[in-house]
């Protein structure tokens, strides 16, 4: 059997390879996404204050701290039970709006649109941000540099660091803004909502206007029919900071609603021995291996996820564009994986208005952004959607309020039975008996991959972990003295967390 590895995987954020193996015909018998590394964040956070996971997990990823911030702050709120001052609540959720939109820049402009802007099999040389620009020109470029730029300055401002914020608190945010800021804050917003604007139009000029791209995108390639999970509002639109939990079936019919306090009564963890990263199902219907369909519990949880999920987006201008992606795809629920990429980007228009709305609330400037807790700690469960997926915090502490127990699904960690589908039906498809596998093919398949925005920093695996390890002891002369192994045993088979 050969073996072709993609090794390592480009544009995302971690480490990952794929391994694929040919059978004797030259067609692929099988695919492995692997992720190598071991992070065991839910490990060392055991014995910490519980009030230190606000800081300690946004250094989990340097991407998106900003979600684990705030995934770990509404734990917090509900491990102590406070509730925010309706101030305080709204301030996050314009911080997160605002780490949203620049966020989702990021993904568009740098890792997912060269395969688009390029060509997939462009030379790999040019199929980057620097061939984006080249290709684009400086202008875009400095309306991509600039809208980045201002994102990151605005969460400095309000929380403190332009990378990892130190601003969550139990029962609210450690400082509120004034004025003056609350007005730049305002005027950066209303930018950032004609960017997104303008990528969208971009978006259709570039991608939508090409036939070769449609059909990439519509074409059975790159399409898994698997439920989807998102965040939804009492309305059913999608909300990135707070409410339900909705997940719908392949055909678009509802599966389940719930608080994100309730999520073990929803979703299981199952780990395989040839990755770091855990594989989260749903538990209602239960774990059928790596495939597709009603009768599979894999899901998604993507922004096609949540747009899936939802009835619709609670913002005007991302309304319209909402109904514009699902009539031009057929409605809902759309199952391409590549229509990932649009989805995200009604997501940033939709990030960028609600900024807007939240800068421009009367409440915003209020000095009430803070309940001090006065309860024993105990238990607590802290959700939001990060860019990636469905982000679950959950920690549970003595009465001295010091973690005894930590779980953390994080966006990635949802989608990786879904990524995996992906890339085995992608290399299948596109690996054929006596065809030369060009770096240009290969790309293609990373594509299956690349479109879920995927984050490897955040893996991690059973606990406490079980990495195969093997220690030779050798004497000056290089005689083996010892040997000493951990599980390099033939127990392949897959088991869940408990």
């Amino acid at each position: 059997m050969k073996r072709i590895s993609i090794d390592p995987v480009t544009r995302l954020e971690g480490h990952g390879k794929i391994d694929i193996f040919l059978n004797d015909e030259g067609d692929v018998a099988n695919v492995y996404l692997q992720i190598p590394e071991l992070r065991g964040f839910e490990r060392f956070c055991i014995g910490r204050p519980a009030e230190e996971m606000p800081n300690l997990t946004a250094r989990i990823c340097g991407v998106c701290p900003e979600a684990h911030h705030m995934a770990a702050t509404k734990a917090l709120d509900d491990l102590f039970h406070v509730d925010p001052p309706p101030a305080a609540k709204k301030l996050r959720e314009l911080l997160y709006s605002i780490f949203y939109a620049t966020d989702h820049t990021t993904h568009f402009y740098a890792l997912g649109g060269p395969d688009f802007v390029m060509g997939p099999t462009a030379p790999v040389a040019e199929r980057n941000i620097l061939g984006v620009v080249q290709k684009v020109g400086m202008d875009i470029a400095g309306r991509v540099l600039k809208m980045r730029r201002d994102g990151h300055h605005l969460i400095k401002m309000m929380g403190g660091r332009a990378v990892h914020p130190n601003w969550g608190l139990p029962g609210g945010v450690s400082r509120g803004i004034q004025e003056d800021q609350r007005q730049e804050i305002e005027r950066l917003g209303r930018d950032a909502v004609e960017f997104a604007k303008f990528s969208l139009q971009l978006f259709a000029d570039v991608v939508l206007k090409n036939s070769d791209y449609v059909k990439l995108i519509t074409g059975d390639i790159y399409v898994h029919r698997t439920y989807n999970m998102g965040t939804v509002d009492a309305n059913g639109h999608v909300n990135f900071y707070d409410g339900q939990i909705r997940v719908v079936g392949p055909e678009g019919q509802e599966h389940a609603r719930y608080a994100a306090r309730d999520y073990q009564h929803y979703v299981a963890e199952r780990v395989e021995p040839w990755t770091y990263l855990k594989f989260p199902y749903l538990k209602k219907i239960g774990w059928q291996g790596f495939v597709d369909g009603v009768d599979s519990g894999v899901y998604k949880a993507t922004p096609l996820s949540r747009l899936n999920a939802a009835e619709g987006m609670a913002t005007p201008l991302a309304q319209a564009e909402y109904l514009k992606f699902y009539d031009a795809l057929g409605g809902k629920p759309v199952q391409h994986t590549l229509a990932t990429h649009w989805a995200r980007l009604i997501e940033l228009l939709y990030a960028a208005e609600r900024w807007v709305e939240l800068a421009t609330d009367p409440e915003i400037t209020s000095k009430e952004y803070r309940v001090l807790p006065t309860q024993t700690p105990t238990e607590g469960v802290g959700c939001v959607e990060a860019p990636r997926g469905t982000l679950t915090h959950h920690y549970v502490t003595d009465e001295r309020g010091l973690l005894t127990q930590v779980n953390l699904i994080v966006g990635t960690t949802n989608n990786n039975a879904a990524i995996s589908l992906s890339v085995k039906k992608a290399a299948q498809q596109l690996i054929r008996k006596g065809q030369v596998v060009t770096e240009g093919l290969l790309n293609m398949v990373e594509m299956a991959f690349r479109a879920y925005d995927p984050c490897f920093g955040c893996a991690t695996h059973s606990l406490p972990g079980q990495m195969p390890l093997e220690v030779v002891v050798r004497d000056a002369c290089g005689v083996v003295q010892q040997r000493l192994s951990q599980f390099l045993g033939s127990g392949d088979e897959g088991r869940d967390v408990p």
